[in-house]
C-alpha cells in the first residue's frame, strides 16, 4: 500500500508544480510557441537524469524514493503528451517550423538535460 500512497503523492505534486510552472512561463513570456511545456519537458529531463543517476549509482536509498521522485513527481510534472498535441496543432494550423522547432527542440534539448544531470550529480 505504501507504494501506492508514495507515486500517488509524487503524482500530485508533480501535477501541482507543472501547473505552477507552466502558467508562470506563460504569464511572463506568453507567444505561439508552446514555450511552458518545452520548459517543463526539458527540466524534467535534466531532473530524471540527477535523480536516476543518484538513486542508482551514488546512493542506495529505499525502492520508494524512486516512486515517489521519479514515477509519481516526474510522472506528474512532465508533459510529453501536451507536447506531442501542441506540435500537432502548431503543424495543424499552419505552423509548420513551430512545430518542428518544437519537436527537435524538446527532443535534442531534453537529452543534453538528461545527459547534463547524469553527470552533475555523478560527480562525487
Amino acid at each position: 500500500m505504501a507504494r501506492y500512497i508514495m507515486v500517488m503523492v509524487g503524482g500530485a505534486i508533480g501535477s501541482l508544480t507543472r501547473y505552477v510552472t507552466g502558467s508562470a512561463v506563460t504569464s511572463r513570456f506568453g507567444g505561439r510557441f508552446p514555450l511552458s511545456t518545452f520548459v517543463i519537458n526539458v527540466s524534467g529531463s535534466f531532473l530524471i537524469g540527477v535523480l536516476m543517476t543518484l538513486l542508482t549509482e551514488r546512493f542506495h536509498p529505499h525502492p520508494n524514493w524512486r516512486l515517489l521522485l521519479v514515477v509519481g513527481f516526474l510522472g506528474g510534472y512532465t508533459t510529453f503528451s501536451s507536447f506531442e498535441y501542441e506540435s500537432f496543432r502548431a503543424v495543424h494550423d499552419g505552423g509548420g517550423w513551430i512545430g518542428l522547432g518544437n519537436l527537435v527542440g524538446s527532443v535534442a534539448l531534453g537529452y543534453l538535460g538528461v545527459w547534463a544531470g547524469a553527470m552533475l550529480a555523478s560527480k562525487r
